[in-house]
């Protein structure tokens, strides 16, 4: 077995760093401009890297780069109503397409309000460029209105950033910006640009080569490591595979699927990762964490072999670190060193593109079956399937005589189907989203996973509906989540986005409430928000639909909640909006309370299953 930590074994080398054509367009540049000003380079720029869609605000400092974009035949620019909206969007984009989203904000609080989205891009491995307005060159450091040091606010938030204040750099820094934005993992990355580089003359020269010298991203794993893995895989009797978020973000769905054909194991797919498998897989036991499946929590207790990819065992997964898969040997495989042993020992690190290392796994697998057998794991299949049996996903209706939103978004998964996306914000809606919504595909799943980020749901759905506009998307949504970005249903209506809107209303910071049911005595401290059935309705979410100019539908009985959602499924051409007037007293269900250990998971209140303690 091999020990240590990622440097056990010296990655091989990486591809060469590609060229801007090999992360954009064909380039259209015929050479070198000259006599354009800085403003015209940066939409210039946009134009060679493929930059079809920019969310973005205008203001005095990126106010120079405004005027020749609207002459851009190529780049579509969304007016939002906040910047924060516009990082969402460029987000959601990312999210639904793969390709880098782009945000456009001015300086000072323009760029500040796009600290939260590069921060959730940054936890969640999105590829972003966010470009901001500064002020003068000769005027930085001065205190000047509306200045803010945005280079070093978001340098812990952001894979790298840039500022520029010689308009001859900006060909060279955009182009470097998607290259790093997008190469190895995924990232954000911020430009921010003088005024007075935009505004000055220059020439335009498009670099022909990407040369950053120490950055060079590992894609292709180690050989030896790879063996080791298919070793252990081949052999173990209690495997699971693990899978993160970094399967997506590598197109690596198809691979892992055949590893796990090939391999027999448990498959657990956490928050980010639904969808990397079809959840009709048998030998898919479904999310893990603190409100994962109680056999998906179960096997990563009991495994004798954890294959982690493109995971970073957070502490949302582990529970209590300490007692996290305490008879698992480890396998992680990541396109990032730094996640490997960071959080849990490593037996075997592989640092790799997810894509690659599936692909090379596979074949060294198949030599270990052929030479030596397939491992028995009929008992392990029987413990799970029992675990399936006695522990289903479900819930009760607390009987209060309002909707369970459990069984509203099965009816929208069942009636909107696996081909839509699914958007959500963050809460109890978010964990219903990912437990009751059937996901048989990737990119078919978006939330906001590591920064847990309220207002992500509806931006990010505006722009994943302008990446995939043949797909239906449906932003599931809290009514706290929503009251903090709803005004970007006005972009919706205007740009003719015509996203819908699960809007799950408990009247209530959901989670919040679920959690001072459990441990504060039921002592409700400022969670009630007054939208649903018995309160003022304030606001009323169907006249605030209707003021936007989306369609407002409420639903409060049982037997409306399907006719709803196909009525929203028929119209195509604005917003819809959905108020599903739900129980406040719903709570998720399995959960695992923070900082205590998954084998005290509680399968429904005051019910905790009863592991099977033979190992």
């Amino acid at each position: 077995m091999v020990q240590g930590d990622q440097t056990a074994a010296k990655p091989q080398s990486s591809k060469p760093a590609p060229t801007p054509a090999a992360f954009a367009r064909p380039s259209t540049s015929t050479g070198v401009t000259e006599n354009v000003t800085g403003a015209e380079s940066i939409v210039r720029s946009l134009e060679e890297v493929g930059v079809d869609v920019v969310f973005g605000i205008p203001g005095g400092a990126i106010l120079p780069t405004y005027d020749p974009l609207m002459d851009s035949k190529k780049v579509r620019h969304i007016l939002v109503r906040h910047e924060q909206g516009g990082g969402h969007a460029a987000a959601g984009y990312a999210h639904a397409t793969g390709r880098v989203g782009v945000t456009m904000a001015t300086s000072g609080p323009g760029a500040t309000n796009l600290v939260t989205p590069l921060a959730d891009a940054n936890m969640d491995s999105i590829p972003l460029v966010a470009i901001t307005g500064q002020v003068g060159a000769s005027l930085i450091g001065t205190d000047a209105f509306q200045e803010a040091d945005i280079v070093g606010i978001t340098l812990p938030v952001t894979k790298h950033n840039f500022l520029v204040t010689d308009p001859a750099d900006i060909p060279r820094t955009i182009a470097e910006a998607f290259h790093i934005a997008q190469s190895g993992r995924p990232g954000p990355v911020l430009v921010d640009i003088a005024k007075s580089a935009m505004q000055a003359n220059t020439t335009f020269s498009w670099p022909q080569e990407i040369n950053l010298p120490g950055y060079h991203p590992v894609t292709k794993p180690h050989n030896k490591q790879i063996r080791e893995a298919a070793r252990l895989l081949a052999s173990a009797r209690r495997p699971v595979l693990y899978v993160g978020g970094g399967v997506i973000r590598s197109g690596a769905s198809e691979q892992l699927r055949k590893l796990t054909d090939l391999s027999g194991a448990a498959v657990v797919t956490t928050l980010m990762a639904r969808g990397a498998l079809p959840d009709s897989h048998p030998q898919h036991l479904g999310m893990p964490g603190m409100h994962g499946t109680v056999p998906a929590v179960a096997a990563l207790q009991k495994a004798d072999l954890i294959v982690a990819l493109g995971a970073r065992f957070d502490d949302r997964v582990t529970g209590k670190l300490s007692s996290f898969a305490p008879h698992a040997t480890v396998v992680h495989a990541d396109i990032d060193p730094a996640e490997i042993g960071k959080n849990r020992v490593v037996d075997v690190p592989i640092v790799g593109d997810l894509k690659e290392v599936i692909a090379e796994l596979l074949p060294e697998l198949a030599r270990e079956h052929e030479t030596n057998g397939k491992p028995d794991i009929e008992a392990w299949w029987r413990q799970i399937n029992s675990w399936r049996e006695t522990y289903p996903l479900g819930y009760t209706d607390v009987g209060d005589g309002l909707l369970a939103p459990q069984h509203v978004i099965g009816r929208l998964s069942e009636i909107s189907g696996p081909e839509s996306i699914y958007v959500a914000g963050v809460g109890q809606h978010q964990m219903w989203a990912s437990q009751f919504i059937k996901y048989e595909r990737p990119n078919s799943w978006i939330n906001s996973g590591g920064l847990g980020t309220m207002g992500f749901s509806i931006p990010a759905a505006m722009g994943a509906k302008v990446g995939a506009p043949d797909r239906t998307v449906w932003a599931v949504d809290g009514d706290g989540c929503f009251q903090m970005t709803n005004q970007e249903l006005a972009t919706c209506t205007i740009n003719d986005i015509p996203i819908k809107v699960a809007l799950i209303n408990n009247s209530s910071l959901g989670m919040v409430r679920q959690w001072q049911t459990l441990f504060y005595n039921e002592r409700y401290s400022n969670t009630d928000l007054h939208t649903g059935a018995g309160t003022r309705r304030v606001p009323d979410f169907v006249k605030l639909a209707d003021a936007y100019g989306c369609v407002g539908i409420r639903v409060e009985k049982l037997s409306e909640v399907d006719e709803a959602i196909k009525r929203a499924e028929e119209i195509n051409d604005v917003p819809v909006l959905i108020d599903f007037n739900v129980s406040r007293n719903s709570m998720v269900w399995p959960m695992v309370a923070a900082g205590v250990s998954n084998d005290d998971i509680q399968y429904a209140r005051g019910i905790s299953p009863a592991w099977d303690r033979e190992d």
